[in-house]
């Protein structure tokens, strides 16, 4: 096999591993001290303890909290698949209090086989949705609220939050809410009398540490030795990359660009725009390609415009 397809398929395979959450916070979530799990502590504990909890995930936009939310689901759903139910909310879509709890029953519905009604009133869906949190409760059954974009459920006369907590103090209910926001004071935007039924667990996201930095580096852009790919060409791949990654220049390139845009979901864009520019000819990463990366996304489009323009 040429150098070019094997370079084609190391640039392939690196690119979709950039596309999966899964795969890039996995090694985010060994240490028992990440939000990972954290998280996944809290809300298995209301699990096996059958009762009820709510916390607040908070942070800068594309720092991973949807990413680190999901990835708890997929793992707890395949650790008690009969006893979990999960209800997804967007604050965008769903701010409305009668659009959001409509929302809740028809996914009630479906989960659990029932014929949904368009028709129903918000008194309705609202009686249904504590119906069957009580159910599930007799059931050992416990129902997850994902509300991304939670300051936006916050907006109005909150109707929706306070049905639902409110519902959650009864003693037979299972029910975890976790709030998803970038607003890191989305919990003084809740009125009285639904804060006091909120248990202000807030879990903060902050900016990858440059340990946290080096360990994604290695971990996304390093080939595995038991794939497809020969192993002679992946170890001569790893090999170029660790001389890469222990350059001083490639690491002020790196901390110039997390002195501008430090979450990870802006990492991730880098390090795809790096990989978009590998010559497949040489079949290796360069010092070049991340040069050039950096530059494509420093780039200020209204100055170049005039830059051949007389005085």
């Amino acid at each position: 096999m040429g150098i070019e397809n094997l370079a084609e398929k190391a640039q392939i395979l690196i690119r979709s591993r950039l596309c999966s959450p899964n795969f890039i916070f996995k090694p985010l979530s060994d240490s028992s001290d990440s939000n990972y799990s954290k998280l996944k502590f809290i809300i298995s504990s209301s699990i096996m303890e059958a009762c009820n909890n709510s916390i607040l995930l908070l942070g800068p936009r594309g720092s991973g909290k949807v990413a680190v939310l999901e990835l708890v689901l997929s793992d707890l759903l395949e650790e008690y698949p009969d006893t979990i139910t999960v209800i997804r909310l967007n604050g965008l879509l769903h701010s409305e209090d009668n659009s959001a709890l409509k929302e809740i029953a028809r996914q009630l519905c479906m989960e659990h086989h029932l014929l949904f009604s368009k028709m129903a009133s918000f008194d309705d869906n609202s009686q249904f949705m504590i119906a069957m949190l009580r159910e599930c409760g007799l059931a050992h059954k416990t129902v997850i609220f994902a509300l991304d974009e939670f300051d936006l459920f916050a907006q109005g006369k909150q109707r929706l939050l306070y049905s639902l907590l409110d519902a959650m103090q009864t003693v037979t209910s299972q029910a975890v809410v976790v709030g998803v926001s970038c607003r890191l004071d989305a919990d003084q935007l809740l009125e009285k009398r639904v804060r006091s039924r909120f248990s202000h667990r807030k879990l903060l996201f902050l900016p990858p540490s440059k340990e946290d930095v080096q360990r994604l580096l290695e971990h996304i852009l390093s080939l595995p030795m038991d794939s497809s790919l020969a192993c002679d060409y992946a170890a001569e791949f790893n090999e170029k990359l660790q001389s890469i990654l222990a350059d001083k220049r490639f690491k002020e390139i790196i901390s110039n660009y997390l002195n501008s845009n430090s979450t990870t979901n802006h990492l991730l864009r880098f390090l795809f725009i790096a990989i978009s520019n590998m010559e497949l000819k040489s079949g290796f990463l360069s010092l070049e390609n991340f040069k050039a990366a950096l530059s494509s996304i420093q780039r200020q489009p209204k100055q170049e415009c005039i830059k051949g323009l007389l005085i």
